[in-house]
């Protein structure tokens, strides 16, 4: 299965943060949007970063004045983006090698069009294994 059918199912709308706004901010805006993590983007369609509730874990361990500094200070600047026509099992061993767990996808132009969270994956992958053991159980069962 590809990229381009999980975003055709979840949506391509793709929570963003600024790379200027306050840790404080990101926080709010994860818990709005119910995620672990956002992209970083001045406009919405450039990656800039990704920010995740990992990275603030980190910084707090600096003290709790990190809510005051901005994303930019703690966020990931090398983000692995993949095209829609990426394959989901390939992409799964990427996250797991990477330890990554969302993962940018990008026109070839670099232009965010969604983003896959390894749980849209796994939810995928499962989808997958049932249909085929759907598959054999017709088959063991009606020849």
């Amino acid at each position: 299965m590809k990229l381009s059918t999980i975003i055709a199912g979840k949506g391509d709308f793709v929570a963003t943060v600024t790379p200027d706004a306050t840790v404080s901010d990101l926080l709010a805006m994860l818990a709005e949007h119910r995620v672990g993590a956002l992209v970083v983007s001045a406009d919405g369609r450039t990656i800039t970063g990704i920010v995740s509730e990992r990275d603030v874990v980190r910084a707090l361990t600096e003290g709790a004045g990190v809510l005051t500094r901005s994303v930019a200070s703690i966020m990931t600047t090398h983000v692995f983006a993949a095209p829609p026509e990426a394959d989901v099992d390939e992409l799964m061993h990427v996250m797991t090698e990477k330890r990554i767990r969302h993962i940018p996808v990008t026109d070839p132009d670099g232009v965010l069009l969604g983003i896959v969270s390894i749980g849209d994956v796994v939810k995928t992958r499962l989808s997958e294994l049932e249909g085929e053991r759907q598959a054999l159980m017709e088959y063991i069962t009606q020849g």
